[in-house]
């Protein structure tokens, strides 16, 4: 554009040239205007070809090395099928509600075991004088525990068989929500495992959920074999690749997102449908790794922390975390794991990439566990010893 306005700017002055001299100059312009014409192509291949690699991509391209879909207008959004529309609105709708705070907000705790709790004890100590400020829920797949504690009695939900991987571990997680979510004063609510313990006391556990205004939800992007591997073109033109996430299935969540969770069938059936252990090509997927943090990323990106509020060590590099046993626990250990301010993922792919980000509690860096888990019953002991030292740190 300078170019021709300098062009322009020329042939006004040459008019005002004398007669003589104006005949002279006649032949001027054509060579100008091809001159110009062979700068302007070779300007214009540079930026759709520019030369990969190179210092000079970012001479002839403000973009540096990119091509022509980079400064394209972005495609148009696909239009969303019957049924993801209706899922969009109603996940909106639930969301976009202003939330009815009760007079007394609980936080419900909501257990997932096979039978037996075995930190009972524990987790009495940890509710004591807390009365009216929490409410228990126990998914018990396979036996009925005998319970310890006052706290645990009659708390036991209807339950069904839990196979791990298969989609009966979701199953099971939304079928304490839906109890849990039945009473009303109910406003936040927390997976928790036969092998967790609490962190911390009480009252930091309840303000640290109540005051924030986001889901603890375990979410990253994993393009290796156990995350993005795990994909099936089944799951399309709902779940695209490029949105499929994966996490820990031990979340806490606020009220609107359980009700989302509940209301959801579109995402919850292509997850029971096309991700489950021994599928073609024999590739395994695990739908309590990947239903509620693609679902989340979908649908509420922003509503969730990404990490997850409850502790596990993978440091050992095998299939399962490590479990801890009777001699590891020191208050040495519980200091470290309460202390841990950054959240790690790692990716499944060769290169191994760790992804370190701070657990930032309503902008500001705070501890980020809750809960731990993977502590086996012979360690019950040496916790109520230290609990009063190690959740008042």
């Amino acid at each position: 554009m300078k170019t021709s306005q300098g062009w322009r700017l020329g042939m006004k002055e040459m008019q005002i040239l004398s007669a003589p001299r104006q005949r002279a100059q006649l032949k001027k312009p054509t060579w100008i205007i091809v001159l110009v014409s062979l700068v302007s192509l070779f300007l214009i291949c540079a930026y759709v070809y520019p030369p990969q690699g190179s210092g000079a991509c970012y001479v002839f391209s403000l973009n540096g090395c990119k091509g022509l879909s980079d400064w394209l207008p972005p495609a148009p959004a696909r239009d969303l099928t019957d049924e993801e529309l209706a899922s969009h609105v109603v996940t909106n709708e639930i969301l976009n509600t202003p939330p009815i705070v009760p007079e007394n907000p609980k936080i419900a705790f909501m257990f997932l075991t096979p039978g037996a709790l075995p930190f009972e004890k524990l987790w009495d100590r940890f509710f004591q004088g807390h009365e009216g400020k929490f409410s228990v829920y126990v998914h018990a797949s396979k036996d009925k525990p005998v319970h310890f504690s006052r706290y645990f009695v009659n708390r036991e939900i209807r339950s069904d068989k839990v196979v791990w991987g298969k989609i009966s571990m979701v199953d099971a997680e939304r079928r304490l929500l839906a109890y849990a979510l039945k009473e009303t004063d109910n406003q936040h609510f927390i997976l928790l495992s036969d092998s967790c313990i609490p962190l911390r006391d009480f009252d930091y556990v309840y303000n640290y959920l109540m005051y924030t205004n986001i889901s603890f939800v375990d979410c990253f992007e994993d393009p290796g074999p156990h995350g993005s591997g795990r994909y099936s073109d089944h799951m399309l033109p709902e779940v695209e690749k490029k949105d499929f996430r994966k996490g820990a299935q031990w979340f806490t969540m606020k009220r609107q997102h359980a009700l989302a969770v509940m209301a959801d069938s579109l995402y919850y059936k292509k997850f029971k449908d096309y991700c489950r252990p021994n599928m073609e090509g024999n590739r395994n997927c695990y739908s309590d790794e990947h239903y509620l943090p693609t679902f989340f990323h979908l649908l509420d990106p922003n509503g969730i922390s990404n990490w997850s509020v409850t502790h596990v060590d993978w440091s050992e590099g095998k299939w399962h975390p490590k479990s801890y046993v009777r001699k590891d626990i020191t208050f040495e250990l519980m200091r470290n794991i309460t202390s841990i301010s950054e959240n790690v993922h790692v990716t499944s792919d060769a290169r191994k990439e760790v992804q370190i980000s701070p657990c930032l509690w309503n902008g500001n860096q705070r501890p980020c566990y809750l809960f731990a888990r993977k502590f086996l019953p012979e360690t019950l002991d040496n916790l109520l010893q230290l609990y009063l030292n190690y959740t008042s740190i």
